[in-house]
């Protein structure tokens, strides 16, 4: 079977990261950022998917167990990574987000690379706005094309006909096509081929490779379908949820997902429906998995593995119908806590991290372990103490941002406040992972969790970055 060759290939790729040659050499960075994953994958402890390439990866890099966004959409948590700065008041707000609007005077991560000798590519979305920053961040920049007449990247005529018709589309396709047949596989292609040609110019590169699955639509070659028994698959535990205790601010429309054939205007998607979509959801990991490992297996056939750094994460978490929820655009952990795996070929370190890290951090990170300063603009930390062993002043929490609301994440606490737009109070929710890590009650109101609160707030305030609330 091609996809268990396909994994055998990815296992030898990461099983024996050398030291390079010359140690004096700059080293390269190989950066896969995938749209909507959420970390569940079988080395995340999911162990019903079937995820060997990414899993081989985790247990030979550091596997971040709790990784968050700053910002819970697309546009605005890249724009957030590739400049360095916490999303605020006014800045990174939503799928629409541009450094060139929000920071234009700031030096991106690519930009910054690519100022120091580094050849630096761009391949398929990264940079959530095509344009944006683009001239000093890339040496180059390239785009998948298909059949397609929308970035929905369908094959199939019944879905083709109707993409650009609200209520047309299927939200997901499952047809018996190559891998290189969707925008991903013609990606991976063109990673191949970079590969390559970097590996003759003997020049250092900065490569970063968007994975649009499992972005919705679902789209994913058959055979990734058949990885999963339809039958087998179960909703949520909080597929359906009291939103008793709950403030209003915590819950949306996820009107996202009603742009598709079958999903209500408003209200709930049926049962029916939802077991398709989880469905399509891990088809779609899958497929990506499958393409992770096939980049991987190229780096270490081309000797490059042994001097450069390999990062993967998804840009942000995603709701399958927890809490009744869909898509992202909330605070809820689910949503904002995504796979991180961060190899470095200077590492001893590997497997499981549990400290907390952000996307914020990335900058920095990415900097120290390729031996370039870090600007001065940049908010996040570098955990580089992380990948090479204990850090004991570690900061070991994360905040984000999601419109009016403001979240701190730890391994013990959720806590979240909303403001109106004059900066008042309108409300919050607390949560306390030691007896409810699934999120299931609110106990901000409990007068014994005042003391907590005023605790949480107080970091909130000191950890949230220069562009924020006034209070």
């Amino acid at each position: 079977m091609k996809y268990t060759k396909l994994v055998l290939a990815a296992l030898s790729a990461t099983s024996a990261f050398a030291q390079p040659e010359d140690a004096s050499g700059k080293k390269n960075v190989l950066f896969l950022i995938v749209d909507d994953l959420r970390p569940e994958l079988n080395c995340y402890g999911a162990n019903y998917m079937k995820t060997p390439c990414i899993d081989s990866l985790a247990s030979t890099g550091v596997m971040f167990q709790n990784a968050y966004c700053n910002v819970p959409v697309s546009g605005a948590s890249r724009a957030s990574i590739f400049s360095g700065l916490r999303p605020g008041k006014n800045r990174f707000w939503d799928v629409n987000s541009e450094i060139d609007k929000d920071a234009p005077d700031n030096v991106t991560l690519t930009q910054h690379f690519k100022e120091n000798g580094y050849v630096t590519i761009s391949n398929s979305k990264v940079i959530h706005g095509k344009k944006d920053a683009a001239k000093r961040s890339w040496s180059e920049i390239w785009m998948p094309k298909g059949p397609s007449k929308t970035w929905r990247d369908y094959l199939g005529d019944e879905n083709l006909s109707v993409e650009k018709q609200k209520g047309g589309p299927n939200a997901y396709e499952c047809l018996e096509v190559p891998d290189e047949a969707y925008f991903d596989g013609k990606t991976t292609d063109k990673v191949i081929k970079d590969l390559r040609e970097l590996k003759k110019k003997k020049q250092p590169f900065f490569l970063a490779v968007g994975l649009l699955k499992p972005h919705l639509p679902f789209n994913a070659p058959k055979r990734y379908w058949d990885f999963y028994d339809r039958n087998s698959i179960q909703l949520p535990e909080t597929f359906k949820f009291d939103r008793k205790g709950f403030p209003k601010e915590a819950f949306h429309e996820y009107n996202e997902i009603r742009y598709y054939k079958n999903i209500p205007a408003k209200g709930d998607i049926s049962a029916d429906e939802a077991i398709t979509l989880i469905h399509g959801y891990r088809a779609c990991v899958s497929y990506t998995d499958a393409l992770v490992g096939k980049i991987m297996s190229e780096l270490k056939r081309l000797d490059l593995d042994k001097n450069t750094l390999v990062v993967l994460l998804g840009d942000h978490g995603w709701s399958l119908g927890d809490h009744n929820q869909w898509c992202k655009h909330s605070n809820f952990n689910i949503v904002n806590h995504s796979p991180l795996i961060v190899l470095d070929p200077d590492n001893t370190k590997k497997g499981k991290e549990m400290k907390v890290v952000e996307f914020v951090d990335l900058y920095p990170t990415i900097c120290e372990a390729a031996g370039l300063p870090v600007p001065k603009h940049v908010e996040g930390k570098s955990f580089i103490k992380l990948l090479h062993g204990e850090d004991k002043e570690w900061k070991d929490c994360a905040i984000i941002k999601w419109h009016n609301g403001v979240t701190y994440f730890d391994r013990n606490y959720g806590y979240t406040e909303w403001y109106n737009k004059n900066d008042q109070f309108i409300s919050n929710m607390l949560f306390l992972y030691k007896n409810d890590r699934m999120e299931l009650k609110n106990v901000a109101n409990q007068l014994e969790n005042k003391a907590l609160i005023n605790k949480l707030h107080k970091e909130i305030v000191n950890r949230r970055g220069n562009e924020f609330m006034n209070n």
